[in-house]
């Protein structure tokens, strides 16, 4: 039960940070048995998300603008630990992380210098 209602409040802070601009895309994992109750809370929203495996217990849940969805989609077909250096950071960009630490981690992958 506490672990339903800590993911419920990080939901809604995430729902939150979208609908007032922070956020243009977010991820959230939480579990599986979780997941539909938050898909169904973003779908009554009208919020445009994505689901995706993470492990056996795990599921990830994108939401956000129709773009970022759409771009995402492209790519997240397979673990995150699959994706490439480019996707990495075309992911990293999306989600809002700070863009030189995303150089930083993508010369890191390609294992060159930046």
């Amino acid at each position: 039960m506490a672990s339903e209602n800590a993911a419920h409040l990080v939901l809604s802070n995430h729902i939150y940070e979208f609908q007032k601009g922070v956020r243009n895309l977010v991820l959230f994992t939480l579990r599986k048995d979780l997941a539909q109750a938050a898909v169904d809370r973003l779908n009554r929203l009208g919020i445009d998300n994505l689901v995706q495996e993470a492990g056996d217990a795990n599921v990830n849940i994108y939401f956000g603008r129709p773009q970022c969805i759409k771009a995402v989609s492209r790519f997240v077909s397979r673990p995150l630990y699959d994706l490439t250096p480019e996707e990495d950071f075309i992911l990293g960009a999306l989600l809002g992380f700070d863009i030189c630490l995303q150089c930083e981690r993508y010369c890191d992958r390609k294992k060159e210098a930046c």
